[in-house]
């Protein structure tokens, strides 16, 4: 049951987060959750505000004798990646999250936990709570719809936070330091098309089905390379249409910008002669896909099912361009960063593929720690899709997060770290988007750090939080701040 997690040590931290998983909070409804951290700053009797975009903040004085004391933010966003298996029926934007203790983990039924960044906002809230601390002059800032747009920390008003140092707890792996991040751009494609090609009675319809695969972060998972379900549907249906002439319908692929899709769909007309053959076709892709990614994806499943007739099916030069232009877009690790080994520098997540009905509609999100490179990766797979006819827009650009050799919290996190854990922490830059580089616009002087709980598989249903790991990241906070 969910209320077991209210059992689990730091009592506080974890009342606050299974408070958020009763909140439905998907990117773009923030009303209730933001209420819900606005009354918890009132009810600690602590100042509370909200700038004019939705982001909360609470401010609490220093323990008498630290006044002097650097200001320390906490920050984290509220709202939350909304991914579920397909054979499991939920409503994220009315249903709570059905979260459980796993072993040494929590995790969720068939969705994301929404622990990215739940467990972040509730170990702040629960900082805020504990008056046994000593520390100087604290506030906590909570930011909306981070994980599309990131529209609150680019809504954020100069003078709206007051700290000097910025803790941003945001990050999944346990030990480690983040000191930089990628900014990224959305590459969005679409092209409207006459829905007028009709089916032929002489063919027949089927369903094809690739799912099971784990998918993930795009950004903190895609150097593992998994599979990509949109990038192995058009592989397949390329060479379909080569050896069976196939007939494409309808194409779905994905759901969300910053998650690598699990599951692709495609609903194809064939001749009935061909049908037998086919199915063995689909068979052996579904070997070779297992073959291929053996030891990254174990549960990869190619399917195909009768269905019944659409009435349309895309205009053949259409989907031949579509198919062509997937196939050769970019898709995950482009380049690496020089200056810290094994750490991505560019790639690209193709997240969303969407074809049927008179439209087709692709997306994609960029990342790069070089905006330049950013630029030049989102004008490739333009060109990909401009040859096609299509209209491409590239949206919502965002900067990166330029590491600061000369960072004092990253001295003062370090020996924190190995007081705590005995070693020394990993000082990174991060992959994946994180609000830092955009806050650093608003308040340039302010020096921060992001650092986490250990968090596996986040944008996927396989999402889980490490419970030890949860009440270390507190013990590192709560002496964080007394050393600051």
């Amino acid at each position: 049951m969910a209320r077991d997690i209210l059992t689990l040590k730091p009592e506080a931290v974890w009342r606050y987060f299974y408070d958020l998983t009763q909140i439905p909070r998907p990117t773009g409804q923030m009303d209730e959750v933001t209420r819900y951290v606005f009354e918890a700053g009132k009810k600690l009797g602590l100042e509370t505000l909200q700038d004019e975009v939705g982001n909360v903040l609470i401010r609490k004085p220093a323990t008498p004798g630290m006044e002097k004391k650097p200001i320390i933010t906490l920050q984290g966003h509220v709202d939350m990646v909304p991914q579920k298996n397909s054979d499991v029926q939920h409503d994220f934007a009315k249903d709570p999250i059905d979260a459980y203790i796993d072993g040494e983990w929590v995790t969720a039924r068939g969705t994301t936990l929404g622990a990215d960044n739940g467990i972040g906002v509730a170990l702040a809230l629960a900082i805020l709570e504990d008056n046994s601390l000593k520390h100087g002059p604290l506030e906590a800032l909570f930011t909306i719809n981070e994980e599309v747009g990131m529209d609150g920390a680019n809504g954020l008003k100069s003078g709206f936070c007051k700290g000097d140092i910025l803790l941003n707890i945001d990050s999944e792996v346990e030990g480690n330091l983040y000191i930089g991040c990628a900014g990224g751009i959305d590459v969005n494609v679409s092209l409207e098309y006459k829905d007028q090609e009709t089916t032929s009675q002489e063919d027949q319809a089927v369903r094809l089905t690739l799912s099971g695969l784990k998918g993930g972060h795009s950004g903190v998972d895609i150097h593992i390379g998994r599979a990509n379900a949109n990038k192995l549907m058009a592989r397949f249906l390329k060479c379909a249409v080569e050896e069976f002439g196939v007939r494409v319908a309808s194409l779905e692929g994905g759901s969300m910008r910053n998650a690598i899709p699990r599951e692709a769909f495609a609903v194809l007309t064939i001749a009935p002669e061909d049908a037998e053959e086919f199915c063995k076709y689909v068979a052996e892709f579904e070997a070779l896909f297992t073959k291929e990614f053996d030891g990254i994806e174990d549960k990869i499943s190619l399917k195909v099912e009768k269905c019944d007739m659409p009435t349309n099916i895309l205009p053949e030069d259409i989907q031949d361009n579509l198919i062509n232009a997937l196939e050769a877009c970019q898709n995950g690790p482009i380049s690496m960063l020089q200056s810290f080994p094994d750490t991505v520098e560019s790639s690209t997540n193709l997240a969303i593929v969407r074809a049927g009905d008179g439209l087709v509609e692709v997306k994609f999100l960029v990342r790069s720690s070089s905006d330049s490179r950013k630029m030049w990766v989102a004008s490739s797979i333009e060109s990909a899709f401009l040859l096609m006819g299509a209209k491409v827009e590239l949206a919502a650009p965002y900067t990166g997060w330029q590491p600061n050799a000369k960072s004092h919290i990253m001295e003062v996190m370090s020996k924190v770290y190995e007081e705590i854990y005995h070693e020394k922490p990993d000082v990174k830059v991060m992959h994946a988007g994180l609000e830092c580089g955009i806050i650093q616009g608003v308040m340039p002087d302010m020096d921060m750090i992001s650092f986490g709980p250990e968090i596996r598989h986040p944008h996927s249903p396989d999402e889980k939080v490490h419970i030890d790991s949860v009440a270390r990241t507190y013990e590192v906070i709560v002496r964080t701040l007394e050393l600051v």
